[in-house]
């Protein structure tokens, strides 16, 4: 049975096409997903932040804005259509000049500036390696950075949350809070200094 639940709600490896991201980037998920409410706890302005897997701006945009002329979001992606995409919508925006777009290669993230703050939204259950994965957030980030995971409940179960949660603590990562965001499951991770 639980194979069946998995084949339903699309929980086998995929890396979502970048022709379906229009159906996550409507004003009807705004009811559900602020991007603003989401964020502003964990950005200020003039940080410099990441955002893995940013679709087609999504939270990218947002970011950008909260962020200020001064910050930088650097929208971290493996297809570049996505990014294409992204790049249009900033411009509309007004925020191109604040976004730094990354194109990585399909094993790794390549980001070599460190930053204040990570976002993985609905996108670390379509990484192959998660422990490799999560080593490199861990290692691009400050110290005292954190590292909002979020995972979409119907795609990604409790116990494959949890061990994700449990590799990004094997990472170096300490568990903060567990934010409360519909349809999803959360976790502040933070990089602690000694």
């Amino acid at each position: 049975m639980s194979k069946m639940a998995d084949f339903i709600f699309g929980r086998n490896k995929h890396v979502c096409p970048w022709w379906l991201c229009f159906t996550f980037d409507n004003i009807f998920r705004k009811l559900i997903h602020d991007p603003v409410k989401i964020l502003r706890p964990y950005i200020k302005t003039g940080d410099t932040v990441l955002d893995i897997g940013p679709g087609m701006g999504y939270f990218t945009i947002p970011m950008a804005q909260i962020v200020g002329e001064n910050g930088r979001v650097i929208a971290a992606d493996i297809q570049e259509k996505m990014l294409l995409a992204l790049s249009k919508r900033a411009e509309h925006a007004g925020v191109e000049k604040r976004i730094i777009m990354h194109l990585c290669p399909p094993d790794f993230l390549d980001v070599k500036q460190k930053v204040d703050f990570i976002l993985g939204f609905w996108m670390v259950h379509e990484v192959p390696d998660k422990q490799r994965f999560l080593n490199e957030l861990f290692l691009v980030l400050k110290d005292n950075g954190t590292f909002l995971l979020v995972e979409p409940s119907i795609h990604v179960t409790k116990a494959n949350f949890a061990e994700t949660v449990n590799l990004a603590v094997k990472a170096g990562f300490t568990l903060g809070e567990s934010p409360r965001i519909l349809t999803s499951r959360s976790a502040l991770l933070v990089k602690h200094v000694e």
